[in-house]
């Protein structure tokens, strides 16, 4: 991915006003739906107690019953968590800021989850880079997806690099990782909103980085 220099930073005002309206309403409506969602999932969770005290055949096919409809309550409020964070990716609250010290902070957040699969973080950082202007916030949650991405790809463990560099006036960040990779179906929609290839995705990981790179004024490929 490519961050612009601040110099450059003004031009990514225009998506604060692009997607305000719609994103108001796409995150009012999500709010709408968890409300009723949360009474579903307390009211089940109650029936799940009454249920776990009998031992009847008839008692089990219900708990069943009652545990497969928890967790689709509970893939219902992961998708809207992610639906909120796509929606609400165009609102900046950005600063100047190192770009080396943003990735290093999250690889000390994300090394014991990397550790657990095996999987050994590679930062190489270039001197004297310019600071960029950022919103940290959601720039951690872009290379969270990104990581976690790199981890689903290494299921056997290896090696996730972070390189930053300069070039033609923009500052670069390169993830690698030596991972099975995308066919290239899977390249040509990766960014489309709501496709996945995992079951239970929600979708919207990739699309979010992407909203939120470009809501930076930058690229990502």
């Amino acid at each position: 991915m490519s961050l612009p220099l601040p110099d450059d930073a003004a031009r990514a005002d225009r998506w604060k006003s692009q997607y305000e309206e719609i994103a108001s309403l796409a995150g009012g409506l999500a709010h709408e739906i968890r409300n009723p969602l949360s009474t579903i999932r307390l009211n089940l969770e109650l029936l799940s107690e009454d249920l776990g005290i009998g031992e009847a055949a008839r008692d089990q096919r219900l708990r069943r019953k009652v545990d497969t409809v928890q967790r689709e309550c509970q893939h219902l409020e992961r998708i809207l968590e992610d639906f909120l964070e796509f929606a609400s990716a165009h609102a900046l609250r950005t600063s100047r800021v190192p770009l080396n010290d943003e990735v290093r902070q999250f690889l000390e957040f994300f090394q014991p989850q990397a550790a657990d699969s095996g999987v050994e973080l590679s930062p190489h950082f270039a001197g004297q880079l310019p600071d960029v202007e950022l919103d940290a916030r959601l720039f951690q949650q872009v290379l969270l997806n990104l990581s976690r991405n790199a981890l689903q790809a290494m299921p056997d463990g290896g090696r996730l690099e972070f390189l930053t560099r300069e070039c033609d006036g923009r500052v670069l960040l390169e993830i690698i990782d030596n991972g099975c990779g995308m066919d290239q179906p899977t390249q040509d929609r990766m960014f489309d909103t709501f496709f996945s290839t995992k079951a239970g995705g929600s979708g919207l990981g990739l699309p979010t980085v992407r909203r939120i790179i470009e809501a930076h004024d930058g690229e990502i490929t």
